[in-house]
């Protein structure tokens, strides 16, 4: 997948500006949509995205604000541009062929949703949402293996 350099720049303009994880998240999906799914043509197979993220990742999420644990651990499985569950709960989400996420993760009735990106073996973003009824936000840290 190409995506054109003004995508990512607006994308990092929003990030440096403190944008909401729902705004980084509209900005990286929206960018993922009109960009050409691959150099050849939309039937062959998408360039540069199967196996750059590929594998386990081990997140951990630190609460910054309300009344959460203050770290959470969770593992998630990328596989080409989507995220899986590598333990419980319900995920989804996506990832840019150059490492943007976009993920929401849910466990009975709590629910968060984050954004950041991977870069080579590791990762850092920001996390919000309603955790055992309390809204709660933070910054997330992940490695891979």
């Amino acid at each position: 997948m190409t995506v054109s350099a003004r995508c990512f720049s607006v994308f990092a303009s929003l990030w440096r500006r403190g944008a909401s994880p729902g705004v980084l998240a509209a900005a990286v999906l929206a960018a993922m949509a009109v960009a050409p799914n691959t150099a050849a043509g939309r039937n062959a197979r998408p360039v540069g995205i199967h196996g750059t993220y590929d594998g386990t990742w081990n997140v951990v999420f630190i609460t910054r604000a309300g009344n959460c644990s203050s770290t959470n651990n969770a593992p998630f499985t990328v596989s080409g541009r989507r995220l899986f569950p590598a333990g419980g709960g319900k995920v989804t989400g996506g990832i840019s062929p150059v490492g943007y996420v976009s993920v929401r993760i849910s466990l009975g009735l709590s629910a968060a949703s984050g954004t950041g990106r991977l870069v080579g073996n590791s990762g850092a973003g920001r996390w919000s949402g309603i955790i055992s009824g309390d809204r709660c936000s933070g910054t997330w840290q992940a490695s891979r293996g």
